[in-house]
């Protein structure tokens, strides 16, 4: 089961999604969408990683707190979420 903790908002400028580290992200476009995370480092940000999500689909993405999270579209919505048993 899915734990709300955050509000869902776009994800089309870069956030943390108030130190997420568990994010439900929906792609509410009508054609297929980008989400990338930028790893926090030391010395900023590093090692990109960058997947496709089809139109109308939900996926869970893990990320250290510091990350970095967005979108190509503002139309994909990401919420700070929990799992419960």
């Amino acid at each position: 089961r899915t734990k709300l903790i955050g509000t869902e908002v776009g994800l089309a400028a870069t956030s943390t999604l108030d130190n997420a580290t568990l994010i439900r992200v929906y792609n509410g476009d009508t054609g297929a969408q980008t989400v990338s995370i930028a790893k926090s480092t030391t010395t900023g940000y590093a090692s990109t990683a960058t997947a496709t999500l089809p139109a109308g689909t939900v996926e869970f993405f893990e990320k250290a707190g510091a990350d970095q999270i967005w979108s190509s579209d503002n139309a994909v919505l990401g919420a700070k979420v929990g799992f419960t048993a």
